[in-house]
């Protein structure tokens, strides 16, 4: 057997708090079938799978003994302190488990999780079968990525270890760049109206083409789950996300510069400019403030693709030149000339 075909597969879940994805993974383990399977939870608050949930999975494939949960830090940001320890002990238990599912921290990114697959106490032993990620059908359909956002934000301020601060949005784009498959979760909550808002807003967002599936309760056939192959830490390039310039992970292939924008008379306007940048395909991310006419707060922007936010977040200081500056990062060979004239126009 070859060291590839010998390396035990894993499967990313992917997805924010109240999304689905300890339902869809109770699911699984409810239909293994017999195959042995172990968990790594990475999940804060009280919707981690515990020993008493597992114990009416109704499946011997996921005795108690084979669910890792580390409530020390969100993956991504924590490898090797938990992933590799956590491992190591599934990785040593007898009969030989068949298959991983890590069910990541709500707020987690998960391509540097995906590239920790390189790690050369990791490459020979695991692949990533597939990146899952589960999303909220019902709050997609209403306009936002997530049904509790003042839940998603006591998550993040109970996790110490977590190193990013992005928006929401933002966290919720590189989990759907990341993915090699999109399960939208509520599908029974939803009218054909709701679905189709939904859909569409995931596939305005994703980068390449994922295929979606919609689900009630995180009912999926697990044959539609596992066994995907796709090897997914050997295709991190094709999975751009809004932090690829900023993780340090040597991407040369990602540009980033600081354009200066005048004083604006209204934010309607500068955001126009902003979402006519940011809609170029190779513009990944634009963010930084503004100046307002007559307003004494600073206007903060950010934009993803072509969803643009603003809102007023300070007062300008005596010692601050009321002047712009936003950053806009994208590809390499991005037209400066061509960005700092349309922000500026």
């Amino acid at each position: 057997m070859t060291d590839s075909l010998a390396r035990v597969p894993c499967t990313i879940v992917t997805g924010f708090l109240g999304a689905g994805k300890t339902t869809l993974i109770r699911h699984l383990l409810a239909h293994a079938g017999g195959r042995p399977l172990a968990v790594i939870v990475n999940e804060f608050g009280d919707v981690g799978i515990d020993g008493e949930i597992l114990k009416g999975c109704g499946d011997s494939a996921c005795p108690e003994d084979n669910i890792v949960e580390l409530a020390n830090g969100c993956l991504c940001c924590t490898v090797a302190d938990d992933f590799v320890p956590a491992l190591d002990l599934i990785l040593s238990r007898r009969p030989r488990i068949e298959h991983i599912v890590i069910e990541t921290s709500g707020l987690a990114l998960p391509k540097p999780l995906v590239q920790a697959f390189h790690w050369p106490a990791i490459r020979n032993r695991v692949t990533v079968d597939g990146v899952v990620a589960v999303v909220d059908g019902v709050a997609l359909a209403d306009g936002r990525v997530a049904g509790d956002l003042a839940a998603l934000m006591r998550q993040r301020s109970d996790d110490p270890a977590l190193q990013h601060d992005d928006p929401i949005e933002e966290v919720f784009a590189d989990q759907i760049a990341c993915a090699d498959l999109v399960v939208l979760n509520k599908r029974d909550l939803l009218d054909l109206n709701g679905l189709e808002r939904a859909m569409a807003t995931i596939g305005r967002i994703l980068p390449r083409a994922v295929k979606t599936v919609a689900t009630a309760e995180g009912r999926i056939d697990p044959i539609a789950l596992l066994g995907l192959g796709v090897g997914s830490e050997a295709d991190i390039d094709n999975r751009r996300t809004l932090h690829d310039s900023e993780i340090g992970h040597d991407h040369d292939d990602f540009a980033s510069f600081v354009v200066a924008v005048p004083e604006v008379a209204d934010p309607a306007i500068l955001a126009a400019r902003v979402a006519r940048v940011a809609a170029a395909g190779n513009v990944l991310r634009v963010k930084g403030f503004a100046a307002v006419a007559e307003k004494p707060m600073r206007l903060l922007v950010q934009a993803v693709g072509p969803r643009v936010t603003h809102q007023y977040d300070r007062a300008w200081t005596a010692s601050e030149a009321r002047q712009g500056r936003l950053v806009v990062i994208g590809l390499k060979g991005l037209d400066r000339g061509a960005i700092e004239r349309a922000l500026a126009d």
